[in-house]
């Protein structure tokens, strides 16, 4: 029976009727698939993101027949956690620079040749990384997440993934793209090819970003994730409140503007400098 039809089947069982061995032989195969990148919890199929509910099916299925035990190093570090999802065993051969200094990589990402991860960062259950892309510290790739090649993700970047619900596009990161320090990328964003995100740049499902160059509005629309456009350098704004007594107070609140397009010649940091000026 082909992986994906066993794991429909075993992630509609009871719970109580689940045969574990026959679950735990299932779900150790398909463990294997997301660890090599030969499946993924979504992929681009024709120039479209298309999110594989079956993976992430999958991997609630790890935590509901994983049992919690000590994985604890010794005395003084202890840890707990589902026996289904330890760390990812790393070598040499896989190419994957992984600096010593507290990084956690949890089996079940795809983690490729050429990626750097600087002290202490984090990449979950489910996550793709792509060749080339630097995480830097105190980063986190949450779960599902997809991340791409050459992205650049700043100190204590934070890419939330989407696990549940499990129709959900997980956050994707589209190839050379910058991430500035301190954003905070959640809920189905698409942030698309050569991006780039100004440090502090909040993007969520409810976000609205102001691109003034085109002078539209751009936000999440039905099941529609929120996206941000090719190559759009986008830097923290603000914009006035409405109500009276917010106005007497000059209040405002913080909102993503697209300040202008970089173009294949101009990189990341330039873009980033020249839109400040």
């Amino acid at each position: 029976m082909p992986i994906q039809q066993q794991i429909e089947q075993l992630y509609q069982a009871d719970p109580s009727a689940l045969n574990r061995q026959e679950a735990g032989t299932a779900f150790t195969e398909f463990k294997q698939l997301l660890n090599t990148g030969k499946i993924r919890a979504a992929e681009n199929l024709n120039g479209e993101w298309r999110v594989n509910h079956w993976v992430k099916k999958g991997i609630l299925l790890g935590f509901r027949i994983g049992s919690l035990v000590d994985v604890s190093i010794n005395d003084q570090f202890r840890f707990f956690d589902k026996d289904t999802f330890p760390l990812k065993k790393i070598t040499l051969d896989d190419g994957i620079r992984q600096v010593p200094g507290g990084s956690s990589i949890r089996e079940g990402s795809f983690v490729a040749r050429g990626v750097v991860c600087m002290p202490p960062m984090y990449i979950n259950v489910g996550a793709y990384v792509d060749e080339g892309t630097m995480i830097d510290s105190h980063a986190l790739v949450g779960s599902c997440a997809q991340i791409g090649k050459r992205v650049h993700l700043s100190a204590a970047a934070q890419i939330g993934g989407v696990l549940e619900p499990v129709g959900a596009l997980p956050v994707i990161i589209e190839d050379d793209v910058f991430i500035g320090g301190n954003c905070g990328v959640y809920e189905g964003t698409l942030v698309q090819k050569g991006a780039v995100l100004g440090s502090g740049v909040i993007l969520t499902g409810g976000t609205q970003v102001f691109d003034i160059l085109n002078e539209r509005v751009l936000k999440k629309a039905g099941e529609q994730p929120l996206v941000i456009p090719e190559n759009a350098v986008v830097v923290p704004g603000t914009r006035p409140l409405n109500q009276p007594w917010a106005q007497q107070q000059n209040l405002h609140v913080s909102t993503p503007v697209i300040i202008k397009y970089r173009d294949e010649k101009t990189s990341a940091s330039t873009a980033l400098e020249e839109s400040l000026r």
